[in-house]
């Protein structure tokens, strides 16, 4: 690269010459960028952490009631001037303005408002992610209330614990948040303030859900809506609606969520309050995005723009309108946009949110920019260029260092770092990316620690620096770790203005470290390498579920890979399939031998193609013979290198953890030329060994409860009648099982509910249609009344406490059409059952078929002498046996997960 195109030499590098460079930094990029990071997304009103522009504790912290005491003009001027520079995200000058009058309280002994002010001193640390000031502060407003009669204004103490409850999630004590903000509650119920009890329990709400505990979660808002149905109409009601809408919203009941967001909307019209239509429509916006209505999402977002008087909003509606057309490839509407967001950007007043809305911004100008090169769009290309992505990264560095920002200014150098990513300048990068990296993590920002960590992890990796790279990488995942839980169940107490994409954002990470650690065996196979490539796949496809469900309860059980496959006399050997960019690796556990690995060259898009295409084929009962050729390749990757291995090892069990799109598959249906993998092994799927200790079926009386659906229910015409299921549940019954069955009328979720509670049943077989997809509120099976979604599985499931499922049975599910990631759901299905083994069909089978599998699966597990992988692995070949259901579209679907033994 020629210096010219340099965007600046290593001299202007200087900190102390930063603004100086920053500057002109437009004038010397010309690369191309092809950096993609999502877009900004804001949750409306959030609840925690992030307060409100209206500032929740310091609005509410009566100034009123201060100066009704008497309080010193300039201590309230003072205490004005605070609220105004928290309200405009200048953070650092609140605390020092705040520290001001404290010390004017402090001398004139207003206890009151000295404890007042310094629970607001305490929120403005806290978004500083100056923990321990904002615990001595909060611990010495809390003293001061003890000290004198709290009863004297309960609104102070009330809104002085709130604050605590904040700070508490914040450091992740979620249970200390829990009991503070159940303190509060009763306190707002003293003072009558019912606007501070509904903020009291949609914190709760979210303290149950950081703990797990999603079904308090939505008892507690449940709560909520029947206060607020008592209350009258109001400004404070269509905020708490709001509020209550967006929580519902990150829990992932959209229906609600949206019944509260259209009750929030007709208050504000009829009070013709501007602000509060704005918000509401705004966040109605983000429901009808998360539920992929795209045009419906769009039209809200225009309303807030149109009708919003706060330009910060109407930023954050176009930027997420812009999301979906950049998502789209939508670039003629792309080009009309970009100016008026361009335009409402100059007209944000300076603060945290303006700063992240400019990062943003010039992330999506990348994404444009490369989408456009892609497309040959060149007309509109040549409107664009790096200098804009340049000049608000600039800008955006120069205001965050001006608001003493630490946070906002690790992001916008993260961001300019990824700029030199792209050009290739690595040491440029690598320092930029080493500064934000020092201020995100003396700022307590894991948020952006993680990406910064994952960048700086790429650039020593580009620079051939292995051993730094894996360090950087490592760094990155035990960060991710850490911060699971907030990622994926508490969005609101990470910066709301840092999205996570977990596509784009988490699981590359995991993935591109797993490839950097095989690389670094270098043709020498390490078996401690291998072991932490293998946990690191794992521990992707815990946060893949997490991600799923939206919450972080799933936390497994760790159990030692050896110990499972070597101890006794074990014959199950574990794959662990890698899909890499450019290969395809293997990691393989054969009993009493060390772990080992092999690869194939072949990029991942080749391999996406054909999984794809052997999927459609594989339903096909006609395709035996296109199904068998591309199953032959997809065994040589896979298991024709350890062929002759397993032979020698009298293998006779395979458990696959598979990767991406293998999930999509039936390892049964695999051809080596000869035989189908099913004719050779008994086959089961994992989803990681963390999450399910195996153990063997307990010898004991088979009971289970079966239930089904003969027809479906109103409303889903695109589901066939299963007439065979009769004959399905006698076929169980004769097998020996001891069966209780719940059919048509009498398959509801609540008859299945408490059945399950009131007896001991081993086996739960469901034989009805249901749907396995990637998104969570598409993944669901189907009852006499309707659906019951996949979250509600474990209050389904869980509810008996005399015995542990130790078998689920799915008999005529299937995976989403089109879905390349719908195993997803699969899996799950089977975790959130809490079930030690599941059994379910990757596809819609004739209902005949699987009544005969059924049954023969039940009387080889009553014999009470081998697994429950033989099991299917037997009843499956007498299908493949049938001269009817010779093809593998038949018998293959059927696969088991979890427990094997």
């Amino acid at each position: 690269m020629a210096k010219t195109t340099r965007i600046f030499g290593a001299n202007s590098l200087k900190f102390k010459s930063r603004v100086r460079w920053l500057t002109s930094l437009a004038h010397f990029l010309r690369l191309p960028l092809y950096f993609l990071v999502a877009l900004l997304c804001i949750v409306g009103s959030p609840v925690l952490a992030k307060v409100p522009s209206s500032i929740n504790s310091l609005s509410q912290l009566p100034i009123n009631s201060l100066t009704s005491l008497a309080v010193p003009t300039d201590a309230a001027s003072l205490l004005q001037q605070g609220k105004v520079l928290y309200s405009n995200g200048n953070f650092a000058k609140a605390v020092e303005v705040l520290q001001q009058a404290v010390q004017i309280y402090k001398q004139q002994g207003e206890s009151l408002a000295l404890a007042a002010t310094l629970g607001n001193l305490s929120l403005a640390y806290q978004q500083l992610g100056a923990w321990n000031q904002a615990q001595q502060a909060i611990t010495e407003s809390l003293n001061l209330l003890q000290e004198s009669d709290k009863n004297q204004n309960l609104q102070i103490f009330a809104q002085s614990l709130d604050i605590q409850g904040r700070l508490q999630l914040a450091m992740g004590k979620s249970e200390a948040a829990l009991a503070t903000w159940q303190r509060t509650e009763e306190i707002y119920k003293q003072a009558d303030n019912q606007s501070g009890v509904v903020r009291s329990l949609i914190n709760q709400a979210q303290a149950w859900r950081t703990q797990g505990f999603y079904p308090r979660a939505f008892k507690t808002l449940d709560r909520i809506s029947k206060t607020l149905k008592s209350q009258p109409d109001s400004l404070e009601k269509t905020v708490s609606l709001r509020s209550l809408g967006d929580a519902l919203l990150v829990l992932g009941d959209l229906k609600k969520s949206r019944q509260a967001l259209e009750a929030s909307l007709i208050i504000a019209q009829n009070l013709q309050s501007s602000a509060d239509i704005g918000a509401s429509l705004f966040s109605l916006g983000n429901n009808a995005r998360k539920q992929n209505q795209k045009e419906q999402a769009i039209a809200y977002y225009q309303q807030t723009v149109a009708v919003s008087p706060s330009p910060l909003t109407k930023v954050q509606a176009q930027l997420n309108h812009l999301g979906l057309l950049i998502k789209d490839k939508e670039w003629a509407k792309v080009q009309t946009i970009l100016p008026s967001i361009q335009s409402h950007l100059k007209q944000l007043p300076l603060s945290r949110a303006s700063i992240y809305a400019q990062v943003n911004l010039s992330q999506s100008l990348a994404k444009v920019k490369s989408g456009v090169l892609q497309a040959s769009r060149h007309n509109f290309y040549s409107g664009l260029s790096t200098k804009d992505s340049a000049k608000l990264l600039a800008s955006a560095i120069q205001q965050s260092r001006s608001l003493e920002d630490k946070r906002a200014e690790a992001y916008a150098l993260k961001s300019l770092g990824g700029l030199y990513e792209e050009t290739r300048q690595w040491s440029e990068a690598q320092d930029l990316t080493r500064q934000g990296l020092a201020l995100a993590q003396s700022s307590n920002a894991p948020e952006i620690t993680y990406s910064l960590e994952w960048q700086l992890g790429r650039l020593l990796w580009a620079q051939k620096d292995i051993n730094g790279a894996i360090a950087a990488y490592d760094a990155a995942v035990d960060t991710l770790e850490s911060l699971r839980r907030d990622l994926v169940v508490n969005k609101d107490v990470v910066n709301q203005d840092v999205q996570f994409d977990f596509r784009d954002s988490v699981e590359p990470v995991y993935r591109q470290s797993v490839e950097l650690l095989l690389q670094s065996q270098k043709g020498k196979p390490n078996e401690k390498i291998l072991e932490k490539a293998r946990q690191r796949i794992e521990a992707l496809q815990l946060a893949e579920l997490d991600d799923f469900f939206q919450e972080a309860c799933l936390q497994g059980q760790k159990v030692a890979l050896d110990r499972v496959v070597d101890k006794g006399n074990s014959k199950a050997a574990i794959l662990y399939p890698i899909i890499l960019r450019d290969e395809l690796q293997v990691i393989v556990k054969i009993p009493q031998q060390p772990l080992q690995s092999y690869s194939t060259k072949i990029s991942q898009g080749e391999v996406e193609k054909l999984l794809i295409e052997l999927r459609r084929n594989l339903v096909d009962p006609t395709a035996t013979k296109i199904v068998q050729t591309q199953s032959q390749e997809v065994y040589g990757w896979l298991l024709k290198p350890i062929e002759s291995q397993l032979q020698q090892s009298r293998v006779d069990t395979l458990v696959f953890v598979l990767d991406g799109p293998l999930r999509n598959l039936p390892m049964a249906a695999l051809y080596d030329g000869k035989q189908y993998l099913v004719e050779k092994y008994a086959i089961a799927l994992s989803v990681g060994l963390q999450l399910l200790d195996p153990k063997p079926l307990v010898k004991q009386q088979l009971r289970a409860l079966t239930a089904g659906l003969t027809q479906p229910p109103p409303g889903f015409p695109k589901f066939a009648p299963l007439l065979a299921i009769k004959s399905e549940f006698d076929g169980i019954a004769k097998a020996g099982v001891s069966t209780t069955s719940l059919l048509d009328g009498d398959f509801k979720k609540k008859n299945l509910e408490s059945e399950i509670g009131a007896a001991s049943f081993n086996i739960v077989h469901l034989a009805t249609h249901g749907q396995f997809s990637s998104r969570l509120e598409d993944t669901f099976i189907l009852d006499f009344d309707g659906q019951i979604n996949v979250k509600d599985f474990d209050t389904l499931f869980r509810n008996q406490s005399k015995t542990v499922v130790e078998l689920l049975v799915l008999s005529a599910c299937q995976t989403a059409t089109g879905d390349s990631r719908a195993a997803l759901g699969l899996a799950g299905a089977a975790v959130r059952a809490g079930a030690r083994s599941t059994i379910a069909s990757l596809w819609q089978i004739d209902d005949e078929s699987t009544a005969m599998f059924v049954s023969a699966f039940y009387r080889e597990l009553k014999s009470g002498t081998i697994t429950k992988a033989e099991a299917v692995h037997r009843a499956q070949l007498q299908l493949l046996k049938h001269p009817n259901y010779r093809a593998p579209s038949f018998w293959s679907a059927y696969v088991l997960i979890g427990n094997w033994l």
